[in-house]
């Protein structure tokens, strides 16, 4: 019976996934996700996009943003309304719109260990390149636009408020959190794996004994499990749909249509990707169950790029916020950037 196929596929789907992934993966980048929301400051980001910033840093902070603010394709609306409508350029103000969603911690951790480094990598890398590009482009095609805008600026708007923690702190600190990642997810025996982990649980531990102001402890913690009741819950309903997927879909379906690396298939993962509405982090398992039905590497890739920055429902809002011709500019480099972005990855992978 298919109901119950389904159900056996999305629950064993469902098992693979908490067993390999959520105490070695999930687990450590919720806390440096939740680290991150807690002790750096949006503010201090956000103030950099003003029309008086300077844009080579600018563009900088706004490519690597979502690193910092970890937002999904809707809460950076706001966001970048904000920012844009405040006076920021169109540029950096792009540059953010893309990055926001596209560069979230969590998801770039979930997709080296459940697709492979070698995807995580080219997807970082990528988001990174993406949003700079854009952001260039749509400066030099609306110069003349941009110019006419009127720059007044809120200065509340891109204030912010400056961490006054050494940054040498906050370095060893994070690079704690991430040496736990790497090394709970790392294929070493069993015992060094327990000892090395122990080691840096203690270090962390005595860093927040002596650096930590007072709450800012108990706000690391509410970060953090802010996330795990925003994310976690979805993320599963979104295992369980993958899990169901490699069930209904017929593998010739996928290898006939996203099983190579044709300008086609790269094509309709980037356009499939741009307007289907992804939950936070749904869609590694979803590209994780389609590429094993066989779906080129290229085009996973592809998808990657273009589905976590763009969503119908996106495209609509910022079309109000910035016009209709902004608007399909955006969206139409966005879908070319990660066909291209595909097959390039697609040829060498």
């Amino acid at each position: 019976m298919l109901l119950m196929r389904i159900l056996e596929g999305g629950i064993a789907e469902l098992g693979e996934y908490l067993s390999a992934h959520v105490l070695t993966c999930l687990v450590p980048a919720f806390f440096i996700a939740g680290a991150i929301a807690a002790l750096l400051s949006s503010g201090a980001v956000l103030k950099y996009f003003g029309p008086q910033a300077n844009k080579y840093l600018a563009y900088g902070v706004a490519s690597v943003s979502g690193a910092i603010l970890a937002v999904c394709s809707c809460t950076v609306l706001p966001l970048f309304a904000g920012i844009y409508k405040k006076g920021a350029g169109l540029g950096p103000a792009i540059a953010f719109l893309y990055s926001g969603p596209a560069i979230n911690v969590l998801a770039i951790v979930l997709t080296a260990r459940a697709i492979g480094l070698k995807m995580g990598l080219a997807r970082t890398l990528g988001a990174i390149f993406f949003s700079l590009i854009i952001g260039l482009i749509m400066a030099a095609l609306f110069a003349g636009e941009e110019e006419k805008r009127d720059r007044t600026t809120n200065p509340a708007m891109f204030g912010g408020t400056e961490d006054t923690r050494p940054g040498s702190q906050l370095a060893i600190f994070f690079g704690l959190l991430i040496a736990i990642l790497l090394f709970g997810t790392a294929k070493i025996p069993f015992w060094d794996k327990v000892a090395v982990l122990i080691s840096l649980v203690t270090a962390v531990a005595l860093a927040v004994s002596r650096w930590f102001k007072e709450g800012e402890f108990q706000a690391w913690m509410q970060e953090t499990w802010k996330y795990v009741r925003m994310i976690f819950p979805v993320l599963l309903v979104g295992v369980f749909i993958a899990g169901a997927l490699k069930v209904i879909l017929p593998p010739e379906w996928i290898s006939r249509f996203v099983g190579g690396n044709s300008l086609s298939a790269n094509l309709l993962a980037s356009l499939f990707g741009a307007l289907m509405y992804f939950s936070t982090l749904t869609e590694v398992p979803i590209v994780k169950a389609l590429t094993d039905l066989s779906m080129g590497q290229g085009p996973a890739l592809a998808l990657l790029l273009a589905g976590p920055a763009l969503s119908l429902p996106n495209m609509l809002a910022i079309r109000n916020i910035m016009g209709t011709k902004k608007t399909a500019v955006y969206v139409s480099l966005v879908v070319v950037m990660a066909t291209l972005a595909g097959m390039l990855f697609g040829a060498v992978a």
